[in-house]
């Protein structure tokens, strides 16, 4: 393609080329944890949760550890520490169109596309610092959330929260390639469908070998080259370049901008106020959307269930005030460059509409500010981003189909080995699978920008039935499976019907992506979804035990025995005594299916290893601190600039812009330097212990 910056070859280079790369880093790191750890990929339970439970008796040990290894106590999960959990959130989190997305809608609302965007989306991530809690008080020993949704409502709920937790992981792997591939395009004028299979499938080597903590290791290592160029394009915005090299400069051509070409619904249609209509839809849009993509993503729940207990609120806490300025940083710099240098007194770039949908005023920002150097940069910023995420959805989707479909439905007695090769297959098909849907999407015209506001439609409606599930004792089964599939029903019939009915009966791809469209499918989905759980729960409350969701997995090697003495998987649903302790406990809508596994009553209390006191605690902690986030974030904050109609004179932008270059640099201290700090003691082992290979002085490990 003659209008490309770079040639095609760049294109399949980064593709490929960094591919492999990362692939091949991926994999000896995963050599070197299994000669100087404990930690085996051949193990299930490291392999799908980078964890695994230990015996009653500490085992010595000589062995190493890479970064996020533990020393073993008794009966708790060898884990992974905050640091490296919290960079894992930003990195799963930090999606295409976290970085697309988020200056599209600076470039179509102005400072409030950047604001709305970034913390639209970082509350759900400090919200769910409390599933996190109470997941290590009342499941420490899951697989995934849908074990302890079938333990307490059986099979019926069981599949129904499986259909929207496997549509969540569909729909955010598919806005990523297509983010993704689009992005390649424009740059490189690479194949389209070429990049759409050969991105997932690039990932699939590393998540392959390493499993969880591979991928996590690999989130690391992407997340601290992303905010390096993250940083860069800042200072080069708003330091060096020639077009622009101020925030006083920028400011002068946002002003002019907004003579030329002001934004209905903006105060005076300024760029430069938080007073905007259509940036207040879409942060109505965004905080509905993505509260679906974290509570439904099994990808978050795997890193609650990596992290240590005393320290799982710590890693969703850093993350999500990390995660911050990333949108913001970028948006702030990119997003408001692209107004810039389209609208201003010499424009440099021209953006269509359907160019701004695919989330490109970023890429041709950076591609204007620096030339090729520019759009290399975002070529590999974007690559980072998708393979990051694309992992975390690949080893999500894994464990959900290992353990809730071919562990409960296919093969209820599976070994170790059957597990593993479950899981190896379930990434490698969902791999072609992830490129085969993102190219049919591509074909009907379906972009990045119209799935991201569509997901809360879709998925909304799960969230809090999802959520009251591990947190509310007294939610009822039926009122939880009723109230998803009504709000979804409810949703997809009030987004169409709003479409026909604003639009002379005309209902298309175009049509059903308008403001007033959208969010009437995500207001239905989650209030009807939330309403219908509660109120049943309140009329007819269940009393449920939570020792029985204590028990999933609570043995070590993923086995329990029964009092007879054979062996038997957890999830074995065939326990009676667990269905009648649930029907006198008040759960009777939905017996559940794999409720605890049939433990002597004094065993029991050895199952439940975790301080409930110090959990308590955290989760205080925990709703405290996100809660009064929240609130600071989408509301003492934006709504009395909303409000007051304040357009930011010079001075003040130039602090706005200070503040986000400023977040920038703490979430690289928080993500990048910290998790390497923590992890000095354990690489200095890996490194003693390469020495001593070297030397020949190493001796065999107990």
């Amino acid at each position: 393609m003659s209008s490309s910056v770079l040639p095609q070859a760049a294109g399949y280079g980064v593709v490929i080329g960094m591919g492999l790369f990362f692939s091949a880093l991926m994999v000896g790191i995963t050599r070197v944890q299994t000669r100087y750890t404990s930690h085996k990929t051949s193990s299930a339970e490291e392999f799908n949760s980078a964890s695994r439970s230990r015996n009653l008796t500490p085992e010595p040990r000589s062995h190493t550890e890479l970064p996020g290894s533990r020393e073993t106590r008794p009966l708790t999960r060898l884990s992974v520490p905050p640091g490296l959990i919290a960079a894992g959130i930003v990195s799963a989190w930090t999606w295409a169109a976290t970085l697309l997305q988020s200056s599209a809608t600076a470039y179509k609302f102005g400072i409030s596309g950047p604001w709305w965007y970034a913390s639209g989306a970082t509350i759900q991530i400090l919200l769910f610092a409390m599933i996190s809690s109470k997941l290590k008080q009342h499941a420490p020993h899951c697989h995934t959330f849908l074990e302890i949704i079938r333990a307490r409502w059986g099979k019926v709920a069981h599949l129904t929260f499986l259909f929207f937790g496997l549509a969540t992981n569909i729909i955010v792997s598919t806005m990523l390639i297509l983010g993704g591939s689009a992005t390649v395009t424009d740059l490189t004028g690479m194949n389209t469908v070429a990049a759409c299979f050969l991105i997932p499938l690039g990932v699939s080597i590393y998540v392959l070998a390493g499993g969880m903590r591979a991928t996590l290791i690999a989130d690391y290592s992407h997340t601290l080259v992303l905010y390096c160029i993250l940083i860069s394009f800042a200072l080069v915005a708003y330091g060096s370049s020639k077009y622009i090299g101020s925030p006083g400069k920028m400011w002068d051509l946002l002003a002019e901008a907004s003579a030329k070409n002001p934004i209905s619904g903006n105060a005076q249609g300024s760029y430069l106020t938080m007073r905007s209509k259509s940036g207040l839809i879409f942060g109505v849009l965004n905080i509905v959307g993505n509260f679906g993509t974290v509570f439904n993503d099994q990808a978050y729940w795997q890193r609650a269930i990596a992290s240590e207990p005393s320290t799982s609120v710590k890693a969703f806490l850093w993350g999500g005030i990390a995660w911050f300025g990333i949108p913001m940083g970028i948006a702030t710099s990119l997003g408001l460059s692209a107004v810039a240098l389209a609208h201003g007194s010499n424009p440099i770039i021209t953006l269509t509409s359907s160019e701004v949908s695919a989330g490109l005023p970023a890429v041709k920002a950076a591609a204007a500010l620096m030339g090729q150097s520019g759009a290399i940069a975002m070529l590999i910023l974007l690559f980072l981003a998708v393979t990051s995420a694309c992992s975390a959805e690949q080893i999500a989707v894994s464990s959900l189909l290992t353990y809730d479909v071919y562990g409960v439905y296919i093969n209820p007695n599976p070994s170790e080995k059957q597990i593993l090769w479950s899981s190896h297959a379930c990434i490698l098909g969902y791999s072609l699978f992830m490129g085969a849907i993102a190219t049919a999407f591509n074909y009907i015209g379906v972009s990045m920008g119209y799935l991201y506001e569509l997901m809360g439609t879709m998925i909304g409606s799960a969230v809090v039935p999802i959520a009251l599930c591990i947190t509310w004792n007294k939610c009822n089964g039926t009122g939880a499976v009723v109230g998803a599939i009504v709000g979804f029903c409810a949703a997809i019939a009030g987004w169409i019907g709003i479409t026909a009915r604003l639009n002379g009966g005309l209902v298309n791809v175009d049509t059903t992506f308008g403001d007033y469209e959208m969010l009437t499918g995500n207001l239905l989905a989650i209030g009807i979804g939330g309403i219908i759980t509660v109120g049943w729960s309140l009329v007819r409350p269940a009393n449920f035990d939570w020792d029985i969701t204590r028990a999933i997995n609570a043995k070590p090697d993923n086995e329990v025995t029964r009092r007879d003495g054979t062996a038997t998987p957890p999830h074995e649903s065939e326990s009676a005594e667990a269905s009648s302790e649930a029907e006198k406990k008040g759960d009777r809508d939905l017996q559940p299916e794999a409720a605890s596994p049939d433990v002597d009553a004094e065993e029991q209390p050895t199952l439940y290893t975790a301080d409930n006191v110090a959990l308590q605690k955290a989760f205080r902690f925990a709703s405290w601190s996100a809660i009064a986030l929240t609130v600071i974030l989408i509301i003492l904050i934006p709504l009395p600039l909303f409000f007051s109609s304040y357009v930011y004179p010079k001075a003040g932008f130039t602090a706005w812009v200070c503040i986000s270059l400023i977040w920038l640099f703490v979430g690289l201290a928080m993500v990048g330097v910290y998790p390497a700090w923590e992890a000095r003691v354990g690489l200095k082992k890996v490194a003693v212990g390469i020495m001593s290979d070297i030397t020949g002085k190493r001796k065999s490990a107990a």
